[in-house]
């Protein structure tokens, strides 16, 4: 009879400390967690902050480097009608030419009773 109550006073705290145990191991199961509600709050909507501002900066760069790209289309336009401008201009000079317009005015039968031509020029 001795060793049966030996037998319980042995299993009956090892029993005990295996349930203490585990209530134990539960609750530090429970507070090891890594971030708190708040923290997981104010993370998410930092992450969020940084996700919004990025895609306004890519947003952002590509709208200036598309009117970068139509300013430099608008400028090589303008170089270009630039060119066409003095070639215009140098034309009109020649075409302008006194001896030129009288030979055509000869061709087309007009007769210069005066020999005293004046050229009349465009003055802004």
């Amino acid at each position: 009879m001795s060793a049966e109550r030996l037998r319980q006073y042995q299993t009956f705290p090892h029993r005990k400390d295996q349930t203490s145990r585990q209530t134990e191991h539960h609750a530090e199961q429970a507070k090891k967690t890594l971030f708190t509600k708040g923290e997981k709050f104010l993370y998410t909507l930092g992450i969020l902050v940084i996700t919004c501002f990025a895609i306004y900066m890519v947003m952002f760069s590509t709208s200036v480097n598309s009117l970068n790209r139509d300013i430099q289309q608008l400028d090589s336009n303008i170089e270009t009608i630039q060119s066409q401008n003095v070639s215009l201009r140098a034309e009109v000079q020649e075409l302008s030419n006194p001896t030129r317009i009288l030979t055509i005015a000869e061709k087309h039968g007009l007769d210069i009773k005066n020999s005293n031509v004046k050229q009349a020029n465009n003055t802004p």
